[in-house]
């Protein structure tokens, strides 16, 4: 593993954990967005991560040359919760409700957010200290020349 791989793979977890981050908070802004765009009410959305893949040559498989390395992680995708029910509510007064009287509310959880959000947080923050703890070890390295 060269030098900078182990600091790319701490900024991209950081990276891909800011971006969760941004759209639990995109998720919470939007808790009482009862019509968008499109007509309906908002969806949670949720972020999906994936290993980045370095692809190895013909070559290098065919001698057994390249052993396994961390890559990092990146975004894979961004979807909309579809398996989650929006909540009904009546309210017969708001402009959004049905002929029945009930408003369709996002399928957002605040509990659930806060609970992502925490756990969001303490990833990056994991990644972070990885981080240092590189920093550190390589300026020790630099230090014993002297």
């Amino acid at each position: 593993m060269g030098l900078f791989q182990s600091f790319d793979i701490c900024a991209s977890g950081m990276t891909a954990q800011r971006f969760r981050m941004d759209t639990i908070a995109e998720n919470i802004a939007n808790v009482n967005t009862t019509r968008t765009e499109d007509g309906t009410p908002y969806r949670r959305k949720i972020v999906t991560f994936e290993e980045k893949e370095i692809t190895p040559s013909f070559s290098d498989v065919l001698s057994n040359t390249t052993q396994f390395q961390g890559n990092g992680v990146k975004v894979a995708s961004v979807t909309e919760d579809y398996e989650t029910d929006f909540v009904m509510e009546y309210d017969p007064s708001h402009p959004d409700a049905d002929e029945n009287g009930y408003v369709s509310y996002p399928n957002v959880n605040t509990v659930t957010e806060m609970t992502n959000l925490i756990d969001s947080s303490r990833a990056y923050e994991a990644n972070t200290t990885a981080f240092d703890a590189m920093k550190a070890m390589v300026q020790a390295g630099l230090t014993i020349g002297q």
